[in-house]
């Protein structure tokens, strides 16, 4: 009973960095375009993860992103800016897609 309590802890531990900050993107909205493992309208947010993933400032180059919009880095579709997400907000959104490799 005591290994099978343990898997059940470990099984969560590696589910939730996953789904930490999930309902924070459904609630912006931002399931709308993106996906985790699929490409939508937006590009899968493990392929960003797997972009970025030795890029030093790109948290802090994909909260801006979040919060103004971009364009031109995947494809010719433009991201609009994202008014209702607050710099924190964007900031918990970026570590956690950048999180998802």
């Amino acid at each position: 009973m005591k290994h099978a309590s343990l898997a059940l802890a470990l099984a969560i531990a590696m589910v939730a960095p996953a789904m930490a900050d999930q309902a924070l993107a459904v609630s912006k909205n931002c399931m709308a375009c993106h996906a985790i493992d699929k490409k939508v309208v937006g590009p899968a947010y493990k392929d960003v993860a797997e972009k970025y993933k030795s890029d030093k400032g790109a948290a802090e180059r994909l909260t801006g992103k979040i919060m103004k919009g971009g364009a031109g880095v995947w494809g010719p579709v433009p991201m609009p800016a994202n008014v209702q997400v607050s710099e924190p907000e964007a900031k918990k959104l970026a570590t956690w897609v950048l999180s998802l490799r």
